[in-house]
């Protein structure tokens, strides 16, 4: 009878989580969908609306064409594609290459090399520093200065490293009685069983790369390299400056821009989900 009666107290108990668990996650749901909507909403309408207006009275999609067709933010959009591109594939290339040197065991100085990468993680040379050796290697000004230091992340390099560790040792063995160099194993079987981990990292430098702002105040002066999220923030902070020569309501175009920038990670993610569950779990098991 005991035995019955913690039964079911254990399933009502359950019951209640699985409610309560369903109907917070719902009310966050509803705070993130809500405010999408608004400024979707606030982008379709070329004039100023007050209040939680989350239906749009009119379609009119000036906003969206002036972002397009006007050099002044069609520029730094296709910047920051190009930006976002290159600092995830050659982030992903340094990454992979790396870790996969690490997890050589008989290479001598593998272990120093990590330690330094690891050290480099709690320590840095400074603003200052940094901004010299820019300087000296002619990246000023170039948006080789944002690429560069963006795609020499060591937390994702020792991410790929713990995924790679994980791998069964069998495999590594198995290629090189077959006679596999090295480089072959990493390209035949290493990758393809890295989807997962490719997936989630280049997920974080794309992010990363998209929403980079501070590198562009650093090391670029030239107007014409700075990306969106750049000229999104001039949208916000200097009115009268944004405003020159726009035939469009101020507040239409900033929430045209907010969902411009958005958006491709909106879609991105949904694609990308089933590797990245997998992938923030990488290295977590071990043969």
């Amino acid at each position: 009878m005991s035995t019955k009666f913690s039964f079911q107290k254990g399933y009502r108990a359950r019951a209640v989580f699985v409610i309560l668990n369903t109907i917070f996650f719902i009310f966050m749901m509803v705070c993130m969908i809500v405010p999408i909507l608004k400024i979707l909403s606030d982008s379709l309408m070329n004039h100023t609306v007050y209040g939680m207006q989350l239906i749009p009275d009119e379609f009119n999609p000036i906003a969206y064409s002036y972002i397009f067709t006007r050099d002044s933010l069609r520029r730094p959009l296709v910047i920051s594609i190009y930006t976002t591109l290159l600092t995830t594939i050659l982030g992903l290339l340094i990454s992979t290459i790396g870790a996969y040197i690490l997890i050589q065991r008989e290479m001598p100085g593998v272990k120093f090399f990590g330690y330094m990468l690891m050290f480099t993680m709690i320590f840095n040379g400074g603003l200052i520093p940094t901004f010299l050796v820019i300087k000296k290697m002619g990246l000023l000004n170039t948006l080789w200065a944002v690429i560069l230091p963006m795609s020499l992340n060591v937390s994702n390099l020792v991410l790929m490293r713990s995924f790679f560790e994980g791998l069964p040792t069998s495999l590594f063995e198995a290629a090189e009685i077959d006679g596999c160099t090295p480089i072959g194993t990493f390209i035949k079987i290493v990758l393809p069983l890295s989807k997962a981990a490719l997936a989630s990292i280049g997920l974080f430098f794309a992010v990363a790369a998209w929403s980079e702002y501070f590198h562009y105040v650093m090391y670029i002066s030239d107007t014409s390299k700075y990306n969106f999220q750049y000229k999104l923030r001039d949208l916000f902070a200097d009115k009268q400056e944004a405003m020159e020569g726009i035939q469009i309501n101020l507040k239409t175009l900033q929430s045209a821009a907010i969902i411009v920038s958005i958006v491709p990670f909106m879609f991105i993610y949904p694609f990308c989900q089933k590797y990245f569950m997998t992938g923030i779990t990488m290295g977590a098991v071990k043969e």
